[in-house]
């Protein structure tokens, strides 16, 4: 199959590329880990996402709230050290936290109930003027560490998920509805300038709740600044072992299900254009599913990543690492947890997917189903083509016909390939016997095999033309530029000469 794009000098089209807005982590105190830290330094570093944001804010491994007795009465004490030295490590590295309100302090639960191997409680508070007390307080304390005008940038979302019994208990929406209103009003009498909003839903009921949520805002005038809700995009698990195996849901669920959503709050007068955040997605919401180690998945987020901008202001990738606990600790380096990196510093294929978005330029010239390109204002071009085909015995190959009106001059072409032959980790572990703990030497081996092909050229255009030719096997992402050079070649080098001497 081919595909043949013609693009002009003065072609422009709409692509909001929002893929580095935020990133997903899992709970908040596994940010006080050597690991963690590492990894996220090397994503930022690498890729540059503005926004994080994960659970367990409020439980009882960040130590913030504290109930104790005294003569007899029961007093509150608020403990910060933690969340400050996880904030102050998220901002040295360009990192603002979207925050997410939850779990229950065990001490202010109303139940016993928990979710995660690190028991998340899931209950509403027993007294909701403490739960407004503990909100005011983390908020105002922001607002004196780090000043009201930076702490104006975090957005505020209350809960996660609470249309499934497992994160919120009984799925009890009207439940859900008091904590959103005492949250919210909680926030805006810190500051009402601060973001707040919700519902964080998934899945279940996912357009009944939306609807409700929506309805019960605008007629008791709570306040809400943006909309939330996380979207997965396969069916129900197989379980064997310690893995989850799911079928992919075809290209366009996701998209699909953003789209109804956006139709959603637009039918509110009060809410039309509201923004909308997707504050977790990816291809399985399971920690243990091989999919998000392998390049279909790279390949399929590639897809989402290039239509999500038309319906959302962010989509957060869960996650950013495999520093990750929900299900316990993983056996291995390549257990199917979410993350882009594994733990020991392996970038899986669908890191350089977010590699490649995140080096797009301002302009878009053209974009496909699977393809993007993009100009700066020195008008070099930097592009992503993609192949996606889950039947990987299906042997297959994809070619993309470029032919893009350039002025005439010199030109450099750098093309990164990911594909399952030349930057496979996984197979790679494979190999190596699936070593679950790897050596330093295994380790070496696994990262050196999990950089893309890098491949360069250079041409001389003569006829404003340039004609760029890239064949994809199954599952591959290629990212190429076409940067005009000047060529400052010294004093008697001869390049073919020196290829011979």
């Amino acid at each position: 199959m081919v595909s043949k794009i013609n693009i002009s000098k003065n072609d422009k089209v709409d692509f909001n590329n929002n893929a580095t807005v935020c990133i997903g982590t899992g709970r908040m105190n596994l940010a006080l880990r050597h690991e963690y830290h590492n990894q996220l330094a090397k994503v930022q570093k690498d890729i540059g996402f503005k926004y994080i944001r994960g659970h367990g804010l409020f439980c009882d491994d960040m130590g913030i709230y504290n109930r104790y007795e005294e003569d007899g009465v029961f007093k509150t004490e608020y403990n910060f050290r933690y969340v400050d030295m996880v904030f102050d490590d998220y901002l040295s590295m360009g990192l603002k936290p979207f925050i997410e309100f939850g779990f229950m302090p065990n001490d202010l639960a109303s139940g016993e109930e928990t979710i995660f191997w690190w028991k998340g409680n899931i209950t509403p508070p027993s007294d909701y003027d403490e739960w407004s007390k503990l909100i005011k307080a983390t908020v105002n304390h922001w607002i004196k560490r780090y000043g009201i005008d930076e702490v104006l940038t975090w957005p505020m979302e209350v809960w996660n998920e609470p249309n499934l019994e497992a994160f919120w208990k009984n799925a009890d929406m009207q439940e859900y509805f008091k904590l959103y209103e005492v949250s919210a009003k909680a926030v805006k009498e810190c500051d009402p300038r601060i973001r707040v909003g919700g519902p964080a839903i998934c899945g279940v009921e996912d357009e009944l709740w939306l609807k409700s949520f929506l309805e019960f805002t605008s007629k008791n005038n709570v306040p809400i600044d943006f909309v939330t809700r996380h979207s997965y995009a396969t069916a129900p698990a197989d379980y064997v072992g310690h893995y989850a195996y799911q079928k992919l849901n075809p290209l366009n669920y996701i998209p699909d299900e953003l789209n109804v959503s956006r139709e959603i709050i637009d039918s509110f007068p009060a809410y039309k254009g509201m923004e909308m955040h997707i504050t977790e997605y990816n291809t399985s919401y399971s920690p243990r599913n091989p999919i998000h180690d392998n390049n279909l998945n790279a390949t399929y987020i590639a897809h989402l990543l290039n239509t999500m901008g038309d319906t959302c202001a962010s989509y957060s990738y869960w996650t950013f690492g495999d520093v990750f606990e929900e299900q316990g600790i993983a056996f291995t380096p390549f257990s199917g947890c979410f993350g882009l990196l594994t733990n020991g510093m392996i970038p899986k294929p669908t890191y350089w997917t977010y590699v490649f978005f995140s080096k797009l330029y301002n302009t878009t010239v053209s974009r496909g189903e699977n393809h993007v390109v993009t100009k700066n204002d020195d008008d070099n071009l930097h592009g992503i083509a993609w192949v996606i085909n889950e039947d990987i015995d299906l042997s297959d190959e994809h070619s993309f016909e470029f032919l893009i009106e350039v002025e005439n001059g010199e030109y450099a072409i750098i093309m990164k390939t990911v594909d399952e032959n030349v930057c496979n980790p996984l197979k790679t572990w494979h190999d190596l016997g699936s070593p679950a703990y790897p050596s330093e030497d295994e380790l070496t081996i696994l990262r050196e095999c999990a950089n893309p092909l890098t491949e360069t050229g250079r041409i001389t255009v003569s006829s404003e033309l340039i004609r760029l030719n890239l064949t994809l096997e199954n599952n591959a992402i290629c990212s190429f530029e076409i940067r005009k050079i000047n060529p400052e070649t010294d004093r008697g080098y001869d390049i073919d000469r020196a290829k011979r001497t």
